[in-house]
């Protein structure tokens, strides 16, 4: 019988996947891998077995996620010896109707179809991958695991905006993101999880989570992975004025706006650069300050608000590339906060592990 599970964690520029095996009730990454640098002369293509007898590193130009899907298929074939029990997929956003992580049949397909609009970055790729997967691997099933579940027991406070009530009815609320790698740090921190948590996920893109007795109650991002605080190349919250003034005084469209708020800002428009943080760190010129400045006080305040939400907090955890890997980063962000008298941890994120646990319970659940 078959029981490794394939996990696919698609970003702009690379492929990450697993595949994990059942494992003293949890799930054990026996081959993890990646394809990085996609559409970039720098490709390269990485896979390795977790006691080291797989070691594959090679360098390819890959010119989308499509060719990049494609040599892992290729290089995964080799090295696998049973067929496997399911193909899980990351996917962002399942719009107002897809709610759960769930088997991936036609009509979830066309739902997802449906819910592009609210998360045109990400769901167009998601979509031509899953197409894809499930050509190159046939005959197993294929599960859409989601960043917006998690943030379902968000109260009506937290997921509702100041619209008028029919623009809710049509799903245009808060939904919240990242919720695989917070539900990945919750299971991390087992008996030693706080009543009152932040989890600070930050990396291209960043967001933060209250999160009471192991459930979201409040989360930064909202309708869309745009919102919350500033990114890599995204806005965050914004005035709505902005979006009236530019619309008005420079003509601007909604694909034009679109591309501006999530390509063209955050710490790239700040910083005129397409400088990622550890660079940023490196320069020392007041357009790097400003955009480093920006990022760590949107972080602290956020905090402290969640304080304030949560009447106290017990425990903040930084994960993501971010979060895990700069430290100066965490530093910054934390100077003010030594009033809250808690631990401040690093934690590195799971996602493609908590993937692999719900395909395995969904994969149960229909035996």
């Amino acid at each position: 019988m078959a029981h490794d599970i394939l996990v696919l964690n698609s970003g702009s520029s690379s492929l990450k996947f697993g595949v994990f095996t059942p494992d003293s009730g949890d799930e054990k990454a026996w081959l993890t891998g990646s394809a990085k640098g996609i559409g970039r002369e720098d490709g390269s293509l990485s896979m390795r077995s977790s006691e080291g007898s797989i070691d594959v590193q090679q360098s390819h130009v890959m010119e989308s996620q499509h060719d990049a899907l494609q040599r892992m298929a290729d290089a995964l074939h080799e090295h696998l010896e049973e067929p496997l029990a399911a193909v899980g997929h990351r996917i962002v956003h399942g719009g107002p109707h897809l709610r759960t992580h769930a088997l991936i049949t036609d009509k979830v397909t066309q739902t997802l179809r449906e819910a592009v609009q609210f998360a045109p970055l990400h769901l167009p790729q998601s979509l031509a991958l899953l197409e894809q997967a499930q050509d190159i691997f046939k005959d197993v099933p294929h599960y859409a695991c989601l960043d917006t579940a998690f943030h379902q027991t968000m109260p009506a406070r937290a997921t509702h905006l100041a619209l008028p009530k029919h623009y809710a009815d049509e799903g245009v609320v808060r939904y919240g993101f990242h919720g695989l790698s917070y539900e990945s740090i919750v299971a991390s921190l087992g008996d030693d999880l706080p009543e009152r948590l932040v989890v600070a996920h930050l990396g291209s893109g960043a967001s933060l989570c209250a999160i009471h007795n192991g459930r979201s109650i409040d989360t930064t991002m909202g309708l869309t992975p745009t919102g919350g605080i500033p990114m890599a190349t995204r806005t965050g919250d914004l005035d709505p004025g902005v979006f009236v003034y530019l619309m008005r005084t420079g003509g601007m469209d909604a694909d034009a706006l679109e591309h501006l708020i999530n390509k063209d800002s955050g710490l790239k428009g700040l910083s005129d650069s397409n400088d990622d943080m550890q660079s940023l760190l490196q320069r020392s010129d007041a357009d790097a300050e400003l955009a480093i400045d920006v990022f760590c006080t949107a972080v602290r305040k956020t905090i402290g608000a969640y304080a304030a939400l949560m009447g106290g907090l017990d425990r903040v955890v930084f994960t993501g590339g971010i979060g895990e890997h700069a430290g100066a980063i965490r530093e910054r962000i934390c100077e003010g906060l030594d009033f809250l008298d808690i631990p401040f941890d690093v934690i590195e994120t799971q996602e493609e592990r908590q993937i692999a646990r719900h395909c395995r319970t969904l994969l149960t659940e229909s035996i």
